[in-house]
Order: structure tokens, then C-alpha cells, then sequence
């Protein structure tokens, strides 16, 4: 696959395969950690989630303009990976829980989370201007889009494993300490504890039955209940700790990558002025640059609405997951792999297995001129995610609402949904996703002016950043409506996105060519 592209993308792509990877170890289990760790019932975990993916995003556009005006991109990715390090370190200790201070646990949380969107923002866009400088060769310049493809389908592959290995740490740390893992119980032992679970309710039964089940007893007094609930947010909340701490090896991997081929890779700096004919250094024509930026932006305005659906993954389609959805188990001999988490591996599988496909089809369709044109794929691709969306909403007619939910104390195996249900959706969303994201960087990469491609690789993801600060309505959405409904305001989003874009097509090629 890599064949006819320029040597510099195998490190590239690997250098962030690893970031990736420790990455995606932290964002699947990030919202439930906050849920279980804080106590958290409502909007609070989602809002914290929300700011943290809109940072991630968006500080991108302070990496890219540090590294624009420095001229130092390389060190500034180099950075980048120091600082995400340090952030995973600070996840990565193990607290007690409950939590005993509050305050001081909470900003300790918040600012290795700062740390990692911070850190996130000096590395991926500058990362990607390198990339896209490798495509400036003319003899490379018609591989751009599928050299982008193959890098994003290295991201995926570090991004694959990630949500098994969490599980994994999490659930053999419950199991060393003489537990089980029951998906429902965090809540429930944070409810007992704060004193909302009713005696008497069917919530409190069912916390009951599950902590007499973990204890083995017929039923359980009040202290044992109590006791068993400290103890099983701690143990399983330290899980949470040490899968953290796996990102710090991801990170460091991808550092030494990086560091090894960082002379090999072009640097960005170098593009900001161009020979013309007579040999002589100019800038781009300040009216062709205007009319590049105009285009650059009206393509962001418009994905931030993908961004913001696409990016319910690691909220309301996990919290569907881990409420409504019937659990993927399987037995490993040393432990039993199972949690919402592991959907989240759904969607970097299908990437993978999805790229050389969708590339293939292009090259297919480029041969025969009808390849559709960049603007025109991302087009596509929201209307593709719309559809993805309508699955959802089809397949949660009949489900109860969110405090239906609760009061129940959650959902047995045979009242929740076919995990299919949301397998078909991550498989919709993935094709969305190849026919917009690496596109989308792509399109940037080609259209940005020379002396603005760190900064323009950081707007891109900071319109992801703005649709990834909305996140938390979703949450309101599928809290407050009922399923199929809350469903239903992502496909009304994403179809408008289409049509808008559409309408753009013409000029957005014009302006491409």
C-alpha cells in the first residue's frame, strides 16, 4: 500500500500511531472513569469530557501558530509528546475512592487533562503540515488523498487495541482483588453512598442483589452494603488508574519514533516562500490567499457539525453501551473480556479493514475520471453519518428513557438491545468518517497558503474542537428525550451539513484546482 509514496510517511504515520494508541487507551474509558471516580449522575462527567475533546482540538491552533511563527516544528511535536506524557502520568496515580478531597483530586484530574489537550495541540496538526509537505513533490502530488487515507489508517491501528487493553488492565485488577465485573454497579454503589438510592425501589433491589452476588450472600445489612461499596469504586476506579499508565509507554514508543526519523521528515518552515519562473523568492498573492482562506473556513464551519455527532462515541453512544446494549463477553482462560469500552473497537477496526477498500474504489473511479472531488466526498460523508444516526433512532424505538432507566436500576441481558445494533452504527459512522476526516486533512494540506500550514492544520481541528465542545448537549439530549428522538436531532444536523455543503461544491473545487 505504501508503494509509490514518499519514504517520510511509514515514520510519520507510526510516530503517531503510538501517540494514537495511548491516546484512545485514555478517551474509552475517560467518561465512565469520571462517572465512576466523582460520582457523577448527570451532565458533570459529559461537560468536564466535552471541554477536554474541544481543547484537544482546539489548542491545535495555538501548536500550529507556535510553530508557524518559530519555524520550529519539529521541536514543537517533539514537545507535544513530553507534555501529553506528563498528563498520563498525572491520570495514572491511583487516588482513593470515594474521593476524599474533592477539590484538590478534581484539579489535579483537570490539569492532566489539560496537560494531554495541550500537549495533543503542539504534536498532531504540526504533525500533519509535515505530512502534507511530503505530497508538495509533483510526482507525489496525486497520492495526497490516499497518503492521507494510510496515514489516518495508522492512527486507527494504534486506536484498534486501546479499548482492549483498558478493559483489560480494569477488569484484571477487579479480578485480582476478588470482584467481578458488573457494569451497572459503579452507579449504583455511588447512589448508596450519596444516600439517593431508596430502600425499598427497584433500584436498591437490584443494588442489593448484585452486591450480595459479588459478596456471596443471600442478601446483604445496610454496613456490608456500604463497606462493599467503598471498596468496589476503589478497586475498580485503581483499574481505571493503571490502564492510564499504559498510555505513558504508548507515548514514550512514539517519542523514540519520532526522535529517530525526525531527520528524515521535511520541515514545514522551509515551504513558506516558493520559487517562481525567474528563480526569484515570493509569497502568494495576498487576493489568492484571501480567496483560499474564505474556502478553508467555510469547509470548517460545516464539519464542525460532523464532529459533533461523530464524536458522541465516547459519550452518548457509550453511555448507550453501558446502559442499553447487551455486552460483548469473552472468555480469555486468565479473565473475562467484557465492558462498554470495547465498542470503541469497532470503529478503528473498521477503518482499518475499511481504508484500502475506500482507497482502492477511488483509484477505481480516478481511472476512469469520475473520481468524485474532495469537497464532493466530505459531502457525501455527512449524509453517510446521517444514515448512521437513523440506524440508532430505528433501532432504540420502544427502549425506555433515561429515568425510566435509572429508576429500574438498570437493564437485565434480555431487556437491553443486540450489540449489532451498534456495530452496524460504528460500521455507517466509519465510512462517514474516511470519506471526511483524512479527506478533510487533505483538503487543508492542499489549499492552505504556504506561510499558514501549521496554523490552517490547527483551524481544521479546531472546528473539530467546536463541534467536540458541544458534546455534553448530546448528553442533554439523550437524558431528557426520549431514545429514537435524541437520535433523530443528529440526522436533522448532518443532513442539513450535507445540503449546505453541496451547495458549495462548485467553488470549493474552483478554488481547489
Amino acid at each position: 500500500m505504501l508503494k509509490n509514496h514518499p519514504k517520510g510517511l511509514l515514520a510519520a504515520s507510526l510516530a503517531n500511531m503510538g501517540e494514537r494508541f495511548g491516546f484512545y487507551v485514555m478517551i474509552a474509558i475517560l467518561l465512565l472513569f469520571l462517572n465512576t471516580k466523582f460520582g457523577f449522575d448527570g451532565t458533570q462527567g459529559m461537560i468536564i469530557y466535552s471541554v477536554f475533546y474541544a481543547l484537544i482540538y482546539g489548542l491545535s491552533l495555538v501548536g500550529g501558530k507556535i510553530a508557524d511563527k518559530t519555524k520550529k516544528y519539529k521541536p514543537t511535536i517533539t514537545m507535544g509528546l513530553i507534555l501529553m506524557s506528563i498528563g498520563y502520568l498525572l491520570l495514572a496515580i491511583p487516588t482513593q475512592t470515594p474521593v476524599q478531597n474533592m477539590p484538590v483530586v478534581l484539579t489535579i484530574t483537570c490539569f492532566g487533562l489539560f496537560a494531554i489537550a495541550f500537549g495533543n495541540g503542539l504534536f498532531k496538526g504540526n504533525l500533519q503540515a509535515v505530512v502534507g509537505q511530503l505530497y508538495d513533490d509533483p510526482k507525489y502530488a496525486d497520492k495526497r488523498d490516499s497518503g492521507f487515507q494510510l496515514f489516518y489508517m495508522f492512527i486507527n491501528v494504534g486506536a484498534m487495541f486501546s479499548p482492549i487493553i483498558a478493559v483489560l488492565v480494569r477488569n484484571l485488577w477487579v479480578q485480582a482483588n476478588g470482584f467481578s465485573f458488573n457494569n451497572d454497579l459503579p452507579a449504583l454503589c455511588n447512589k448508596w453512598l450519596k444516600g439517593t438510592l431508596e430502600v425499598g425501589s427497584d433500584a436498591f433491589a437490584r443494588f442489593e442483589n448484585l452486591a450480595s452476588t459479588q459478596l456471596g450472600v443471600t442478601t446483604a445489612e445496610p454496613e456490608a452494603l456500604t463497606s462493599f461499596a467503598h471498596n468496589y469504586l476503589n478497586v475498580f476506579t485503581t483499574g481505571y488508574h493503571y490502564a492510564f499508565g499504559v498510555a505513558i509507554f504508548a507515548m514514550l514508543i512514539s517519542l523514540t519514533i519520532f526522535l529517530v526519523n525526525k531527520k528524515r521528515l521535511p520541515d514545514p518552515a522551509k515551504k513558506a516562500a516558493v520559487k517562481v519562473g525567474d528563480g526569484n523568492i515570493t509569497e502568494m498573492d495576498i487576493k489568492e490567499v484571501k480567496q483560499r482562506l474564505y474556502a478553508l473556513f467555510a469547509v470548517f464551519g460545516v464539519v464542525l457539525f460532523f464532529w459533533f455527532s461523530f464524536q458522541q462515541s465516547g459519550v452518548v453512544l457509550t453511555l448507550f453501551a453501558n446502559e442499553y446494549t447487551q455486552m460483548i463477553t469473552v472468555n480469555l482462560g486468565f479473565t473475562t473480556l467484557e465492558g462498554a469500552e470495547v465498542f470503541q473497537t469497532f470503529n478503528p477496526l473498521f477503518v482499518v479493514f475499511l481504508t484500502p477498500i475506500i482507497i482502492g474504489l477511488f483509484g477505481w473511479l480516478r481511472a476512469r475520471g469520475k473520481e468524485p472531488s474532495t469537497p464532493k466526498k466530505i459531502a457525501i460523508g455527512m449524509g453517510v453519518a446521517a444514515a448512521a444516526f437513523g440506524i440508532m433512532a430505528l433501532g432504540s424505538i420502544g427502549l425506555p428513557d433515561a429515568a425510566e432507566r435509572a429508576a429500574m436500576g438498570g437493564l437485565d441481558h434480555a431487556a437491553r438491545v443486540t450489540p449489532f445494533l451498534l456495530i452496524g452504527t460504528y460500521f455507517t459512522l466509519t465510512i462517514a468518517e474516511l470519506f471526511i476526516s483524512p479527506l478533510g486533512i487533505s483538503f487543508v494540506s492542499k489549499v492552505s497558503p504556504p506561510q499558514y500550514q501549521g496554523l490552517m492544520q490547527g483551524c481544521w481541528l479546531t472546528a473539530a474542537g467546536l463541534g467536540n465542545f458541544f458534546l455534553f448537549f448530546g448528553g442533554m439530549l439523550y437524558m431528557n428525550l426520549p431514545l429514537w428522538a435524541a437520535w433523530c436531532v443528529f440526522v436533522a444536523a448532518l443532513s442539513i451539513s450535507m445540503t449546505v455543503m453541496l451547495s458549495m461544491v462548485k467553488w470549493l473545487e474552483r478554488i481547489a484546482k
